[in-house]
């Protein structure tokens, strides 16, 4: 049954290769993605069948808009660049230390064309422009900020989900082999990082397959942006940020091997990026979505309620004797994700925030709770009171 890819790469390659006409049809491109594609709407259709995709899109447009987004560039946003005379899109990553220039991933729309290592965000993750809706997690790329570029915040990941790609790419450059067969096409759930995250993406690419012309397209288009500017050293395209001061309030568990090949280690990397310039006191007002929530179990909307008014009500005072542990979660954890995982061990919030944004725990097993705090990806650093 042949292979049915939309768009066709035709259409792709004249949006990404300088010189190419918007529109010029390639049969040899056609022939492998577009092959039973129909060109009129169906039989029995009416223009009912166009405006409804239209409406979507104009109704997401509007509500990203209506988020306006400041211009700044930080982790996790969206941003649209004008190179060549087109509109690429890049989810930036972190700024590489010492330097203006940032690190970032590819985004892209063509979700038929998704591999094992594409993330396509989800409804979850609006606002968002949907031209940019599917993160090459295997398509990095390095840029500064230009004039001519005309730059635009388009959305703004989570900090889970941001830790959830750089876990995907981190699989994309140890080539961790996926118990998947290649199905062009084909998109599911699948776990991450060791099962801490959750992702849609495509299948791994097979022998010919018929989406390596479409990767190599914006594999060249990646590295077109990046000599736009002047380049960085390889070496230190990758290499690690400090860690944030938030991480340093309360020691981790394990920090002698931060950077090791642990669980803790990988998952403090994947976050370790996450250098958001966001008050600490704010902890508990962002909404973020957890990917993984379903870990944590579900909860009715009266007690999510109840709970969230009583963690709220805690009081702001210096942790007493009966503080097991203190903790710190990740800019953007919401309250009901904070009770789930608190609930999950047994703890009982006896303070807090403090002015470094501590919350001290009563736990019934200090060594327990601190292993699972630690390997949670809601937590900054966790440690003795």
């Amino acid at each position: 049954m042949p292979i049915e890819l939309w768009p066709p790469l035709s259409v792709i390659r004249s949006h990404l290769e300088p010189g190419a006409q918007p529109g010029a049809p390639d049969p040899a491109d056609d022939a492998a993605s577009r092959q039973g594609m129909p060109t009129a709407l169906p039989e029995g259709g009416s223009l009912i069948d166009l405006q409804m995709p239209l409406a979507e899109l104009a109704r997401r447009r509007q509500v990203l808009a209506a988020r306006n987004f400041n211009a700044r560039w930080e982790p996790g946003r969206i941003v649209s660049v004008l190179h060549e005379g087109r509109l690429l899109g890049v989810l930036l990553d972190k700024k590489l230390p010492g330097s203006e220039r940032w690190q970032g991933f590819m985004a892209a729309s063509e979700a038929d064309w998704a591999g094992a290592h594409d993330v396509l965000l989800e409804p979850t993750d609006e606002p968002f422009e949907p031209l940019f809706g599917l993160i090459q997690a295997w398509n990095p790329i390095s840029l500064s900020p230009l004039p001519q570029q005309v730059a635009r915040v388009q959305g703004e990941v989570s900090a889970t989900r941001m830790a959830a790609i750089r876990a995907v790419h981190d699989e994309h450059v140890n080539g961790t082999p996926l118990p998947i067969d290649p199905e062009p096409g084909h998109i599911a759930l699948r776990s991450v990082g060791g099962g801490n995250f959750s992702v849609l993406s495509g299948t791994p690419l097979g022998p010919d397959d018929v989406r390596a012309p479409y990767q190599q397209l914006y594999r060249d288009a990646a590295a077109r942006l990046s000599a736009s500017v002047p380049a960085t050293p390889p070496a230190a395209l990758w290499a690690p940020l400090p860690p944030a001061a938030s991480s340093a309030a309360v020691p981790r568990a394990d920090d002698g091997a931060a950077q090791g090949g642990s669980l803790g280690g990988r998952l403090r990397r994947w976050f370790g990026a996450d250098a958001w310039a966001r008050p600490a006191l704010a902890v508990l007002a962002l909404v973020v979505v957890v990917q993984n929530v379903a870990l944590w179990g579900g909860r009715d909307a009266a007690q999510s309620s109840e709970d969230e008014v009583r963690f709220r009500a805690v009081p702001v005072a210096p942790a007493g004797a009966s503080a097991d542990l203190g903790v710190v979660w990740r800019p953007g954890v919401t309250v009901q994700d904070s009770i789930r995982l608190l609930r999950a061990i047994d703890a009982d919030v006896v303070a807090g925030p403090d002015e470094r944004g501590i919350w001290y725990l009563r736990v019934p097993d200090v060594k327990e709770s601190t292993t699972a705090l630690s390997a949670s990806p809601l937590v900054a650093a966790v440690g003795p009171p």
